[in-house]
């Protein structure tokens, strides 16, 4: 009828319109659950306090995480008192920063079934927050896609089942960016999260809900995931303390991803929290048997506390710039005085830079994201809405192939380095992506050699940061050349607080010029530009399967820094 009545334009337009409704529909009703949720939650919260009003908040959520466990294993604080505090805390968090996707209402069964347990795990009553895509049975893992809502996970993911043997509480599930793959975090279906110190600013992303909600005291511990900076750069932009393992350290069976796909260049779960010991202490409590049954792909290396624990002095390699993309001065003044503070303390500084950034980014990152010219990562938005802060890596994926190449010969007169940036690269037929993962190994090859050359044990560097105004990570895709260079390379990688932005710092941001003034390095300094008061962080990393090496000079990088 359509048809006759207006033509085959009409019946496009019409059936466009249903199916936006549909959507918006599926939009409303998770928002709908997830308010519902919390509102349950919030009662619950209420029957506890009325039951027990003498029960102390504010000394509960002031404990660092090894003194909570030991006053929890010891029967001084019991697992529920610990689980409504962190709860009501949470609340208050995500009604500020929208930093949660839902709370787990199955944590007070959880809460039950530990106190059945024969022995208490090194996790004993602690309450933890996961990001979305970590499966928990009978909840959604969205990824921030519509297409994901509706589907329930089946089974917990094999991190879920080991922290709960170990006797933690999953209790809340954090949001995150649209199909992961941007640094900011916002979706079409649960919006955008702020940085709690500061609401026009990023909590970074993409395991962002997890930042914010660990940053604003509403979770002890949390476990995001990484393969571009997802734990780190939250840990930046939020002022906590983030690890991204060797990827095949902790088990990343049963999550959901919809863009996974096979790359030589893998994701990896890790903890996040408000300091080094309680990375520790997860890290110790993941690596256990339990894991190690589960998955047996995971290499069964317990946790190694003699390294952590030891106090001989460090060969520590270090630089502030890798000359790819400039980052602000208060980024290179953290690595600067923190060389110094380790210096001071015995250990030894040695110089290193990084080999070949820019061939890394354009050839051997990038093009393991995009061989298909970013087909299969368009393919999840079909049939759905693109957040804003996609839209620029979107809509540039969508320029045919010619059309960029026109692009590229336009631009290449004005700014060689604005057509790097925009270079994608991609792998034409199956024999140049066999290539493309023997560059990889062959990169990974020339990095460790110079490792060795220098004797090193670890290495000091820079990390993204400031927090960006929401909205801008989106624009700079490239600006990950800090973190990245380490998912490339499977090293393990944390990130530390050390100070905060200054007044000088905001002042030397305005002579800041990056490689050569382009548009990208304009939009860095508008991005980082009203930051002061907010947190800056350095990034430690060791060799592949040395996580214990790299939260030792975490370790020490944080004793250093709080002692000044």
């Amino acid at each position: 009828a359509l048809a006759l009545l207006g033509g085959s334009a009409s019946v496009v337009v019409v059936w466009k319109w249903l199916g936006k409704r549909q959507i918006q529909k599926k939009i409303e009703e998770a928002r709908r659950t997830r308010d519902e949720g919390v509102k349950k939650m919030a009662k619950a919260v209420q029957q506890f306090r009325e039951q027990t009003p003498s029960v102390q908040t504010d000394a509960i959520l002031s404990m660092p995480l090894l003194e909570l466990t030991e006053r929890l294993r010891e029967g001084s604080l019991s697992p529920k008192a610990v689980l409504y505090t962190y709860v009501e805390k949470a609340l208050e968090v995500t009604q500020q920063t929208n930093c949660l996707q839902h709370f787990i209402p199955e944590c007070e069964e959880q809460l039950q079934e530990i106190q059945r347990q024969r022995e208490k795990g090194l996790l004993y009553g602690i309450p933890v927050s996961i990001k979305d895509h970590i499966g928990h049975k009978g909840h959604l893992s969205t990824c921030g896609l519509v297409q994901c809502l509706d589907t329930l996970v089946q089974e917990d993911s094999v991190l879920v089942k080991v922290l709960k043997k170990q006797g933690a509480i999953p209790f809340a599930m954090t949001n995150v960016p649209q199909s992961l793959f941007n640094y900011d975090c916002s979706n079409p279906i649960f919006g955008q999260t702020l940085n709690p110190f500061n609401h026009q600013k990023s909590p970074g992303g993409s395991s962002g809900g997890e930042g914010a909600l660990i940053a604003g005291g509403g979770s002890i511990l949390g476990i995001g995931s990484d393969i571009g900076g997802s734990i780190r750069l939250p840990s930046s932009f939020c002022g906590l303390c983030g690890l991204k393992p060797t990827a095949e350290r902790l088990s990343c069976l049963l999550n959901q991803d919809v863009c996974s796909h096979p790359a030589p260049v893998p994701g990896a779960l890790g903890p996040m929290a408000r300091d080094v010991d309680s990375l520790a202490l997860c890290m110790k409590a993941l690596l256990c048997q339990e894991m190690f049954r589960l998955d047996p792909t995971v290499p069964p290396i317990p946790f190694n506390e003699e390294v952590y624990s030891s106090s001989a002095p460090l060969r520590v390699g270090y630089y502030d710039t890798d000359g790819y993309f400039p980052l602000p001065p208060c980024m290179r003044r953290a690595v600067q005085e923190t060389r110094g503070a380790l210096q001071a303390a015995g250990h030894e500084l040695v110089p290193f830079s990084p080999p070949r950034i820019h061939y890394v980014m354009t050839e051997l990152f990038l093009k393991t994201f995009f061989a298909d010219g970013g087909r299969a990562w368009l393919d999840v938005f079909t049939g759905g809405i693109v957040d804003p802060g996609l839209k620029p890596q979107v809509n540039f994926c969508k320029i045919p192939k010619l059309g960029k190449k026109l692009l590229a010969l336009i631009l290449k007169p004005l700014q060689f380095l604005l057509l790097l940036k925009l270079k994608i690269s991609t792998c034409r037929s199956v024999k140049e992506m066999w290539n493309h993962h023997h560059q990889i190994q062959a990169y990974r090859a020339e990095f460790i050699a110079q490792w060795r050359e220098l004797r090193l044990d670890a290495v000091l560097c820079p990390v993204l940061g400031p927090a960006f105004t929401t909205g801008y990570p989106g624009k700079l895709l490239t600006a990950i050349s800090s973190t990245m260079l380490y998912n490339v390379l499977n090293f393990p990688a944390g990130v530390v607080p050390v100070s905060t932005v200054t007044e000088a710092d905001e002042e030397e941001l305005k002579l800041y010029r990056g490689c050569c003034d382009d548009p990208w390095d304009r939009t860095l300094k508008q991005a980082v530009a009203g930051a002061v008061g907010l947190p800056v962080a350095v990034q430690c990393v060791a060799l592949p399967w040395q996580e214990e090496l790299c939260l030792r000079l975490m370790k020490e990088v944080e004793t250093l820094s709080r002692e000044k």
